[in-house]
């Protein structure tokens, strides 16, 4: 009874948050929906057993990419009232394209179980341990290449960013931590023996 009321609950506030996050007149609003709206899918996911895809989908999509959009949206000056318009007439063409997505989603419901997964057998080793640890058996035995490539491409495509968006601009002050470490007393302090009676007039 308390799963069902909390699968309920989530449904009911993870609609109503995607809803607010295309009806809001502000942008920030809609961001901060988005949010909401991860981490109720994210319940839901716990609901069903699936932890690890809740757990991925509140770092990576709340820790970061939600994040980004909210801290971009806030930085820049971007008039969305001149982005809206003319967007009405793609709504029946968005019509049509969630129809016939609600149509796949019915029959891929309608056909759920496999026939496969009626038999036996595989479902009963999987009930034996949980998702978290099958996915790290799986990725860390049988794909671990591929798992090693794809990090090394993103390292390559961090780096790769960093490079093109690196620029050295005149009058700009940039810290040379090489200039600071080998940086002496005497290139910055100048020590002067002043006479008994002289010194500087005041004025």
């Amino acid at each position: 009874m308390i799963g069902v009321f909390a699968f309920y609950l989530f449904s009911f506030v993870l609609l109503m948050s995607a809803l607010f996050v295309i009806s809001a007149r502000n942008p920030v609003y809609s961001v901060l929906f988005l949010i909401l709206a991860f981490f109720n899918a994210a319940g839901l996911f716990v609901l069903l057993g699936a932890e690890f895809v809740a757990m991925i989908l509140v770092i990576v999509y709340v820790g970061a990419v939600a994040v980004l959009f909210l801290f971009v949206v806030m930085m820049l000056d971007i008039n969305f009232s001149e982005l809206r318009k003319g967007a009405m007439q793609y709504v029946p063409l968005g019509l049509v394209l969630g129809g016939v997505l609600l149509a796949e989603l019915i029959t891929l419901y309608r056909a759920w179980p496999p026939a496969a997964m009626n038999e036996g057998g595989a479902l009963d080793v999987a009930e034996k341990i949980d998702n978290t640890k099958a996915l790290g058996n799986i990725l860390y035995t049988d794909y671990v290449f591929p798992f090693q490539v794809s990090g090394l491409i993103l390292l390559v495509a961090m780096i790769g960013a960093i490079v093109l968006t690196l620029r050295v601009r005149p009058g700009v002050l940039r810290q040379v931590v090489g200039s600071q470490v080998s940086r002496k007393a005497s290139d910055i302090l100048k020590i002067e023996r002043v006479s008994r009676g002289k010194g500087v007039d005041h004025v």
